[in-house]
């Protein structure tokens, strides 16, 4: 028997240019100025420092001191600077901070790397936040990762967006058009009309989609996380974004089926009471999707609850809340025991708590930036698209999640074909601890970190 429980919708290349590494260890969620600060193994030349020796030092003196590093000159600057490369066991800045104290550098550091750096030319990057921003995800930082382990832009996962569908084609006969910015989708499934036609009639699908895998450094609107992953469209929400537990549970089995390696549901069940038993159907997707290896992230909900509905509440699903610009738990996200993370979702602040993040940045109700990518410019009209106002929400939240999901697989942090626990159990690690230290109910492990999850880990 069909079970009637309503779903909704969740919402309420490169540019190179060579920097020099900054020193400082990375904060989570920070832009792209201190990018490959968090990769200590490859922030710096091993064993070589840059020295400006002091005016005042004979070369007797500079001799002991390189003696004491096991060091030799090898490059000098017109300027009067030098290039030591040395064999002690020190590591570069200690070194340096050696040769200061011996007072016979006016400056000395590590001799650090250059890289290209990622910068994509969208002229709405800038405006994506949540992207880059002191309180956004870190993505150039991630991007220049993922291409330094051959995987750029997520190439070859596929995520599979369970939602109103997507804007993926051009049809005559309802004056649909492909979103223009659009990157690479394959032919899904519709849910609602039982056919093979998975396009979007409400353009909640296409800006889950566009946020996943809209193209980068085209010159054209803005840019995707997982730019060069593949998005498997799944249609199981109507014109109004409304679907049930039926349709969604079919359209996460045909995900399964279709391999993809991260399934996005930006869908809430409408009631909290499902009952002693939940939703069997629902349930044994969830369970099948796990046992085949297929993560599965979900929105946490746009109703202000400290419940976590589900799918989002499922053991095995990573479940995400949102963020506004400030930095602050948005006013409708839900929150509770279950909710795993925090992605930036737009919005206006929820109250603060008596935390000191809480109270340096929110205020209640205050409104922030919104999350941008192409969809629909127009209600209605599905062959205008641009960068509308208004979309906020767990939806824009759980699809960062899902992207940066694909950049760890595809980069292979985790090794070939991790398991969803291990990828649930590393973004919840990597993320950055905001709110009251260490896990809490607001924000759960804290906001997701996209150069964190693309650091390799140690051995």
């Amino acid at each position: 028997m069909r079970n009637a429980a309503r779903i909704r919708c969740g919402t309420h290349l490169a540019v190179l240019s060579l920097s020099l590494v900054a020193s400082l260890a990375l904060a989570a969620g920070a832009s792209a100025s201190s990018e490959w600060a968090s990769d200590r193994s490859g922030v710096y030349a091993q064993r070589e420092v840059i020295v400006r020796w002091r005016p005042d030092t004979d070369s007797a003196r500079i001799r002991a001191a390189l003696r004491s590093i096991r060091g030799k000159i090898v490059a000098r600057s017109s300027d009067g600077s030098a290039l030591v490369r040395y064999r002690s066991a020190l590591v570069p800045r200690d070194a340096a901070f050696k040769l200061r104290a011996l007072r016979v550098a006016s400056a000395a550091s590590p001799n650090y790397r250059a890289r290209a750096s990622f910068v994509p030319d969208d002229p709405a990057f800038a405006r994506q936040w949540h992207l880059s921003s002191q309180l956004g995800i870190g993505v150039p930082t991630a991007w220049d990762l993922a291409r330094r382990a051959r995987a750029p832009g997520g190439r070859g996962v596929r995520v599979a967006v369970v939602d109103t569908g997507v804007a993926y084609g051009n049809y005559r006969r309802c004056r649909c058009r492909r979103a223009p910015d659009l990157g690479t989708v394959e032919r899904g499934y519709d849910f609602v009309d039982r056919d093979r036609y998975a396009y979007d009639f409400n353009g909640h699908g296409t800006h889950v989609a566009q946020t996943i895998v809209e193209r980068t450094n085209n010159a054209r609107a803005g840019a995707g996380i997982a730019y060069r992953a593949r998005v498997l469209p799944v249609r199981v929400l109507d014109e109004l974004g409304e679907g049930t537990a039926w349709e969604v549970a079919e359209g996460i089995r045909y995900a399964v089926r279709r391999k993809a390696k991260v399934v996005n549901l930006s869908v809430t069940l409408d009631s909290r009471d499902t009952g002693s038993g939940g939703i069997p159907e629902l349930q044994a997707a969830l369970s099948d999707a796990e046992r085949n290896g297929v993560l599965v992230v979900a929105a946490a909900g746009n109703l202000s609850s400290e419940t976590v509905p589900l799918p989002a509440s499922y053991p095995t699903v990573l479940a995400v809340g949102a963020t506004t610009s400030h930095g602050c738990l948005a006013t409708y996200s839900n929150y509770g025991d279950r909710l795993d993370l925090v992605a930036p979702g737009g919005g206006a602040d929820a109250a603060p708590l008596a935390t000191p993040w809480d109270r340096s940045h929110c205020r209640a109700g205050r409104r922030g930036a919104d999350i941008y990518q192409e969809t629909f410019l127009v209600p209605g009209r599905f062959d205008r698209f641009g960068l509308p106002r208004g979309y906020n929400g767990t939806s824009m939240a759980a699809a960062q999640v899902s992207a940066v999901a694909a950049l760890v697989v595809a980069s292979r942090v985790l090794g070939e074909n991790p398991t969803p626990a291990a990828l649930r159990q590393w973004l919840r690690a990597t993320a950055r601890d905001i709110g009251a230290p260490g896990r809490d109910d607001r924000y759960g492990t804290g906001l997701l970190d996209a150069a964190a999850a693309l650091t390799p880990r140690r051995p």
